[in-house]
């Protein structure tokens, strides 16, 4: 019996995610393609984090998805529609596909060597996203991408601390790095205790650090953007970021609640924005990108 996608659904929507997506801040205009993009990716997502599927039926699984994208096989409601928004739009879906790559890699890959390694995961897992987005507003990859890979990067990894402990009870993944678990002396079976040891809070805090320097070279990300609403989107996500490393350098995750509350995400996004407004009205864009060249 085939198994339908739609009943693979965690029930999770935009809503749920620890930042933004398609907020207010991003022109209506623009709001059909990134959420039909997002229904998409949330849809393989889920597939790849499903409890009881088996890695054969999550690969047959992604790969359905991902033939229905390019028109390729059996169609799926949540392909269709983000196929025929690339359509409309003239945006290339491979942007989705590189993140089927990288849920099909979660179904198989469950150990990480060393940084390079996981920000090759990030590659395919979470840069894509923003690219998207960039794409959907007319932004110019070769002034924007590598601002973007930076700031995309550093979210996923922020995730990946923040739920180390759930990705490995859960599904076995561990994004906490081999060489830096080494480094630091500790083990993966740690990720399975109530309190981290001494030993794995060393390896996750110096994963923070550099997830830290990736947001060092995303922070002039907002200034680089033509559309002003994306760029306020932008400097709120980055502030959100900066808040969590902050938190990370302190917390627990294995037994802290590292996300920010409502209240929370509503101060430290909006300030963000705020201030990327505030540069964009105070100092002319291509001024302030070329000065970072």
């Amino acid at each position: 019996m085939m198994i339908d996608v739609a009943d693979t659904s965690s029930g999770k929507t935009h809503r749920d995610e620890n930042f933004p997506v398609a907020s207010v801040l991003i022109a209506p205009r623009h709001r059909a393609p990134i959420m039909a993009f997002y229904d998409f990716v949330r849809a393989a997502d889920d597939i790849s984090d499903h409890s009881t599927l088996t890695p054969e039926q999550k690969l047959e699984l992604l790969d359905r998805l991902d033939a229905a994208l390019i028109g390729k096989g059996p169609d799926e409601p949540v392909a269709a529609r983000l196929r025929e928004r690339c359509r409309e739009r003239r945006l290339d879906p491979q942007h989705a596909r590189d993140l089927i790559t990288a849920f099909k890699r979660d179904v198989t890959y469950l150990r990480y060597r060393d940084w390079d390694d996981l920000v090759f995961y990030c590659r395919y897992s979470a840069m894509p996203v923003g690219r998207f987005v960039c794409d959907v507003h007319g932004e110019d990859p070769a002034r924007v991408w590598n601002a973007n890979d930076a700031l995309c990067a550093a979210l996923q990894v922020i995730n990946h601390l923040q739920d180390c402990a759930k990705d490995y009870r859960n599904l076995n993944r561990v994004y906490v790095t081999a060489e830096s678990l080494a480094a630091h002396g500790a083990a993966v079976e740690m990720l399975g205790e109530t309190r981290a040891p001494a030993p794995l809070l060393a390896a996750i805090r110096d994963l923070n650090e550099r997830t830290a320097s990736l947001l060092d070279q995303s922070r002039v990300f907002a200034d680089l953007l033509d559309d002003a609403r994306l760029a306020m989107e932008v400097g709120a996500i980055q502030a959100l970021a900066e808040r969590l490393v902050e938190r990370l350098r302190i917390a627990d995750p294995l037994c802290d609640y590292v996300h920010e509350g409502k209240l929370g995400f509503a101060l430290v996004s909006g300030m963000g924005a705020i201030g990327a407004l505030m540069r964009r009205i105070s100092r002319p864009r291509r001024k302030m990108a070329d000065a970072t060249r």
